[in-house]
């Protein structure tokens, strides 16, 4: 049996209040990556192709949905509880698909009929290590036309670089800001999930499925080592294009 409408409904909403926590300025994020896919796409075909990396339940991809109607959205995460809470309270937004990204075989688990025209990730990429990484920003390369945009927000320290010691701090500074709207953490929030009856049987297979994860360390690599490893997959130019503190949305051009 699925899940009801009500009980995804609210468990979304939670969500997305918890992850403003972590995500300095989350909507400004989002908006600035579906400006890069709208611009990407513009007057090149009727029904862009984006695929969603890490999805969790579908809240990039519903505001995707959201300014290009047409596109046709892949969302994939390898979490049977986020999945199941983005197919019932985000139906429309996208085809999800369960997989691991990096796993061997991955790709063809996103069952796709042409090239894409985008790959939009946020908070989702820094968790793999850096053969993994590289792997699998070649495969997106390979996946996508010329042209195509491999879109990423997330928290990536400067390195050597620039002031890291700087920007970390204005990060934290507007993410303690953000923490006075919301009392839910990650930890709460999925301790509150746990005594949710409905989502008990997704919760024993996601149980399972982190018994059987690598539990390597992420690679946590600064924002340099993304755009070298960018440009070595095989994309022609690689930057950012937002910043907040060490929050970016870095754009990749195949």
């Amino acid at each position: 049996m699925g899940l009801s409408l009500a009980t995804a409904e609210r468990w979304v909403e939670r969500w997305e209040l918890q992850q403003q926590r972590y995500a300095v300025d989350r909507e400004e994020r989002f908006t600035v990556i579906a400006d890069v896919v709208e611009h990407v796409t513009a007057g090149r075909t009727a029904r862009p192709l984006v695929v969603d990396l890490g999805c969790g339940p579908g809240s990039l991809a519903a505001r995707l949905t959201g300014r290009l109607p047409d596109a046709e959205i892949v969302a994939v995460d390898r979490d049977p509880v986020l999945l199941e809470l983005g197919r019932t309270h985000h139906p429309d937004a996208a085809r999800y698909v369960d997989t691991e990204i990096g796993t061997p075989g991955w790709t063809w688990a996103l069952d796709l009929d042409r090239p894409l025209d985008a790959a939009v990730s946020t908070t989702a990429l820094h968790y793999l290590d850096r053969d993994t990484l590289l792997r699998t920003y070649r495969q997106l390369a390979t996946l996508l036309r010329p042209g195509g945009v491999l879109v990423n927000g997330d928290h990536l320290p400067q390195g050597d670089t620039g002031p890291a010691g700087i920007a970390a701090h204005v990060g934290q500074c507007r993410a303690d800001r953000q923490r006075a709207f919301t009392h839910e953490d990650w930890g709460s929030w999925w301790a509150a999930v746990a005594d949710d009856p409905e989502l008990a049987d997704l919760l024993v297979e996601r149980r399972s499925r982190e018994a059987r994860l690598d539990s390597g360390r992420p690679a946590e690599l600064p924002l340099s080592a993304h755009l070298k490893l960018l440009r070595q997959a095989g994309f022609g130019t690689a930057g950012p294009v937002w910043q907040y503190g060490d929050s970016y949305v870095v754009v990749a051009v195949r």
